[in-house]
Formats: structure tokens, sequence, C-alpha cells
């Protein structure tokens, strides 16, 4: 979709009501779900951070979305893909704040440059024991990527094309440290297979753009 028409249509969402966690948890495996219910007793201690899931222009004006693959580390999140963003600091006045500087900090793009359209669904995230506010933006300018290179191994940007096309929803057999050969819902996108929390947020997106587009 040609970017000037999708800049105009994705304002809908501004006041649509979420799809919520019923979305999100189509692309969560069942033993996720126990896990979270089962840690839900103490989320007081948990940790915040924010994300951003920002669609722009190509040189072409072709709409795409921008993802990065994280380093390989000794952490719950190495090698995997997700959105540019973050944890909150001291520095950071809000959630929100904390979204656009892991943003610009991670792939380059100005926060000035983002237009924050919808905060969207949090999700807790146990193995890290976070929870995950993530945030729908539009950057009207081609961006100029530079991607932090302490924490991105590469940048990945996904056609709305390919987003939206049904094909790519998929599954996986991985093995996690509660269960082995687990087959979980997944998105393929650009060569990556994307499952777990990111997956999940990704589905209320691809949802409410359903209804706009």
């Amino acid at each position: 979709m040609d970017f000037r028409d999708f800049e105009k249509r994705i304002v809908k969402v501004t006041k649509m009501e979420l799809p919520g966690e019923t979305v999100q948890f189509k692309m969560a495996p069942m033993e996720r779900l126990e896990e979270m219910k089962r840690v839900a007793k103490n989320i007081n201690t948990a940790k915040r951070a924010g994300v951003m899931s920002l669609f722009y222009p190509s040189e072409d004006f072709e709409t795409r979305l921008i993802l990065i693959l994280r380093k390989t580390y000794k952490g719950v999140h190495s090698a995997q893909v997700g959105f540019p963003g973050g944890k909150l600091e001291l520095e950071d006045e809000n959630i929100q704040d904390a979204a656009l500087r892991e943003t610009e900090e991670e792939v380059g793009v100005p926060r000035n440059n983002i237009a924050v359209l919808k905060k969207l669904t949090e999700i807790y995230i146990p193995p890290s024991n976070f929870f995950v506010q993530p945030f729908l933006g539009i950057t009207t300018e081609q961006p100029k990527f530079v991607p932090q290179e302490e924490e991105v191994e590469a940048l990945i940007e996904v056609t709305l094309q390919d987003f939206m096309n049904d094909v790519n929803v998929t599954s996986q057999i991985i093995t996690t440290s509660y269960a082995a050969n687990l087959e979980v819902p997944a998105f393929s996108l650009n060569g990556h297979i994307v499952w777990r929390a990111t997956a999940m947020m990704l589905n209320e997106v691809r949802e409410m753009l359903k209804m706009v587009l």
C-alpha cells in the first residue's frame, strides 16, 4: 500500500477500542498462558518497558514496519526478533518517552519524527519479569536507520503486504525451559520466525489494521 494512503487510513485507530488480550493470546501457546496466570500474583515486582510498532515509507512510498534482530547474549531475549524499545529509565518522564528514546537509540529514528497514534495492550513477559507497553506510531519521512551496534544484530524491514498476508501466519516447533517439541503460533517475516511476546503484540496491530485498511 502507498504510504500516503496508509497515513490517511491509519489515523482511524485513534478512535478504536483495542482488540486486547483475546487477539494477543491467539499467538501464544497455552503453556505460556498458564504460566502468565501463575505469576500474576507477583506482578508488583515486575519491571517496565516500552516498545514501538513503527510504520514508515520506503523510497518509493511503500509502507513498511521496522523490526530488529537482537544480538546474541546471555539473556532470555538473545537473538530474538522484536520491536525497537527498552526498559523505563529514570530519565524518562513516562513509558511512552521510554519507547521513543529507545527507538531512537536502537534504530536511529529521531523521537521528534515519530507520531504516536495509539497505546496498545500491555503484555507481561514471565521469563524476564517485564510489563511491556507497546505503542503504534508512524514517521512520514523515509528513515535513515542507524542500528545500535551493542544491541541490534540486524534491521528487518517488513512490507505491509507481507505483514498482512495470511500465508505468513505459521507455527514453529520449539524447545523451551518448560517443554520440548512445543508447537507455537508464529509469523514468518523476511525469513525470520517471530513468536512469543512480539508475535502477540504484532497480532493486535494486525487486527487493528484489518479494520482500517
